[in-house]
Order: C-alpha cells, then structure tokens, then sequence
C-alpha cells in the first residue's frame, strides 16, 4: 500500500527531530519517503535512519525510481512525506514538471565553508540557488520553514530577489 505524498521536504539530516517530532506531529504521516541515489544503495544507513523515524514505515528510493512510482504515491488513501538531502535531487526530482504545484519546504542545510547564511537553518551554495529558482521554473511552489509552526518564508524573500 502507498500513500500521498503532505509534505516535500529538503533537509540534509532526513529523518530527525524536527522532522518526525515537529512535521510528523502535525501531518500523521503513514510513511517517510528518502530520496537519494547513494542511501537507495546502503542498507545499513537505511537500518540507522529507521531506529529515527518511530515506527513509521520508511521507504528508501533512488531518484529515477521515485520519478517512476511519485504518481503512485500521490494516488494512495494513507500519508507521506517525501525527503531529500539535497536541492539537486529535489530539483531532478521535479524535472519535467513532476512537482507541478506541490510546495517544496527547504528545511534544513547547514554551515559548510561553500555556503551562505540565509537563515539559521539555512546556508545556500550558488548552485543551490540556482536549483532553487529551477525547482520553481519547473512549478514547485519553495518555500522555507524548518518547524509547522515557524514563519514560511517564500523563495523570493530567500534569494533576496
């Protein structure tokens, strides 16, 4: 059984507090949904993440297989939330119009001396401003929030345009 997909989430730490504490409080979710290409492959990491996601069926998928089974998910009664740990497979993801109108929360990218302080949970290399402004060309509506309750913060406000 597969489920809908409430929340598309970037954030390089995946499964963790914010995201099965705070998101997960709040949308009920049936299933996390990991997208990346390298974890698809590891079945160990994927042990590690699951101690983290309380129970909640976790399923790990390469981009392309996402790209083949997201209309499935979107079809289901149950819920989701997708995540990725990058803006690029969020955004090769989306390519193609696949993430026309949902809403893409960017979460959580951290310091690393590549990248700018946005907001306090957020720092962006120029490529992932970039992807950012591509993953909204492709008709992603991006925003950032790192918890349900914190202020949303558009893509126009992030990248200062």
């Amino acid at each position: 059984m597969f489920v809908p997909i409430v929340l598309y989430r970037i954030d390089e730490r995946l499964i963790h507090g914010q995201v099965v504490l705070g998101w997960g409080s709040q949308v009920g979710p049936g299933r996390y949904i990991v997208v990346d290409d390298e974890l698809a492959q590891s079945q160990w990491e994927q042990d590690l993440y699951r101690l983290g996601a309380g129970g909640v069926d976790t399923l790990f998928v390469s981009v392309e297989e996402a790209r083949r089974r997201i209309q499935e998910w979107r079809g289901a009664p149950d819920r989701s939330i997708l995540l990725t740990r990058s803006v690029d497979s969020m955004l090769r993801l989306a390519r193609g119009r696949m993430l026309e109108g949902a809403k893409v929360n960017v979460g959580g990218l951290h310091h690393s001396p590549e990248r700018t302080e946005v907001l306090t949970y957020l720092h962006l290399t120029h490529e992932d401003r970039a992807n950012l402004r591509a993953l909204a060309e492709e008709g992603a509506i991006v925003t950032a929030q790192d918890l349900p309750d914190s202020h949303r913060v558009d893509l126009r406000t992030l990248l200062g345009s």
